[in-house]
């Protein structure tokens, strides 16, 4: 992630252009329209920066990198999933590194999930013990 940090003006500017869903003091989140046609775009042998100033976004303001990693991205979703994978906002989604929600679980649910824990962590044991036998023999 960037460590650009976007002004209010600067947001109200990016918020004028019509490829711009969202923007905040951090992030952009650009129109499933516009990743379609940056796609293609590049496909035809455009260079993303190009794209880019094309669709009339101002590349000091976003960053000279940025385009070419965003379409780079965009290339990798449409060809994994095609056109509807560049449908919507995916960040942090199919993250596996938030822990559970405890408050928000029952008490067997939070039974089944410690339970299912120790079984991993036997498992992981006794799996480094064989290992280790295996390295003294």
């Amino acid at each position: 992630m960037s460590k650009r940090l976007f002004t209010r003006e600067q947001i109200e500017s990016l918020l004028k252009n019509k490829y711009v869903v969202r923007a905040s003091e951090k992030s952009i989140t650009y129109h499933a329209n516009f990743k379609l046609f940056a796609v293609k775009r590049r496909r035809e042998g455009l260079p993303p920066s190009a794209i880019f100033q094309e669709a009339g976004f101002n590349l000091a303001l976003i960053g000279k990198e940025t385009p070419k990693s965003l379409v780079t991205d965009w290339r990798r979703v449409f060809d994994a999933k095609g056109p509807a994978g560049l449908e919507g906002d995916n960040r942090g989604r199919h993250s596996k590194g938030r822990p559970p929600n405890f408050s928000a679980m029952s008490e067997k649910e939070k039974l089944k999930y410690l339970e299912a824990q120790v079984e991993y962590l036997k498992a992981e044991n006794a799996f480094l013990a064989k290992l280790r036998k295996q390295r003294l023999n």
